[in-house]
């Protein structure tokens, strides 16, 4: 079984319960593999990025293997606006974030609403300096845990998105995207664009960031902010101290 996200966005949790905890978002337009089903609650696994998780089954639109296989081609096209609207001929006007999805309204067979969307669209890959200006988008979106809209986001959901809007694929984690890319020596030898990993005392990555030019970065941490990055890690001016000890550099796309 196969579906898509056919709403905003929708909540995708740890486990088959409206009190677990979210571990990400399923927005607009998103498809999916169903790899479970309970009466209430359906576990799935995302095509971009094979993230995996609980959704409530009111909460999404079945599709066939064909549909899903045909999304899974085509070309990525995305939302390129904070918020814009799909419409729909009984006069639904229904708002999506940033990065929804919108390949699947070019195919009637899966856009059984018939939703229109008259706005600013992005596709393709752009250049690695073009990054910055997309994650200037985010700035002051409160950090969310699993969140990946403007509305709540997480470190690994702004990076995430950042580089999807930019036709680049990264995982979903800070732990998992740690393990993309090619590691840099030293700070000096990043560009902006490339992403910077932190861990905690047990070594363990939880939180990520993406470089600016002149030792700066822009993360989310209470919320998408940009603060100085040096060999120790993130230094907040705001509090005079530093807050994320640095890990690793990895440039992910030259």
């Amino acid at each position: 079984m196969f579906g898509i996200c056919n709403l905003a966005n929708i909540p995708l949790r740890f486990e088959p319960s409206d009190r677990s905890e979210i571990v990400s978002q399923v927005l607009f337009g998103e498809h999916f593999i169903v790899l479970e089903q309970e009466k209430q609650w359906t576990k799935v696994k995302l095509q971009f990025d094979e993230y995996e998780g609980w959704i409530d089954t009111k909460q999404y639109q079945p599709i066939s293997e064909a549909e899903y296989n045909q999304l899974s081609t085509d070309a990525i096209i995305l939302n390129s606006d904070l918020v814009e609207y799909v419409s729909a001929p009984n006069n639904l006007l229904m708002p999506i974030p940033l990065g929804s999805s919108l390949s699947f309204l070019n195919h009637t067979e899966i856009n059984k609403e018939n939703f229109d969307f008259e706005g600013m669209k992005i596709s393709g890959i752009k250049p690695k300096s073009n990054l910055i200006n997309t994650a200037f988008m985010y700035m002051n979106a409160p950090y969310l845990w699993g969140g990946k809209t403007p509305f709540g986001i997480d470190c690994s959901g702004f990076t995430q998105m950042v580089y999807k809007l930019n036709g680049y694929k990264l995982l979903r984690d800070a732990s998992q995207q740690a393990t993309q890319g090619e590691a840099l020596s030293f700070i000096e030898e990043s560009e902006p664009g490339d992403l910077a990993f932190f861990d905690n005392e047990e070594g363990r990555i939880i939180h990520v960031g993406i470089i600016m030019d002149e030792n700066y970065i822009i993360h989310a941490s209470g919320k998408v902010r940009i603060d100085r990055l040096d060999h120790l890690g993130i230094f907040n001016a705001d509090i005079n101290r530093h807050t994320h000890k640095l890990r690793v550099i990895k440039k992910i796309i030259d």
